[in-house]
């Protein structure tokens, strides 16, 4: 497994960039605002609302699929785990 920290900004920011064959990966908001997550068109009223303190989060990607994060303002660290 690789965990990193993504750093996420006001417009859609990549978080895990898609691949081949479906895997399970693990979302944690770090810092303190609320990272909306979603495709690459994501936006804060449609994205799915993730926020600090809560467990690590298991998202299953599909085959190809790409997950992007925003946030309403300023930046928010966020830590992806994801196989190799």
């Amino acid at each position: 497994m690789i965990s990193t920290t993504v750093t996420v900004g006001t417009t859609p920011t990549l978080l895990v960039a898609g691949a081949t064959g479906t895997r399970t990966i693990y979302l944690h908001v770090t810092g303190n605002s609320a990272v909306y997550i979603g495709g690459a068109t994501v936006t804060t009223a449609a994205g799915l609302a993730t926020e600090k303190h809560t467990s690590p989060i298991p998202i299953i990607l599909r085959d190809g699929d790409s997950l992007y994060g925003i946030v309403a303002s300023g930046t928010v660290d966020m830590r992806v785990l994801r196989d190799n």
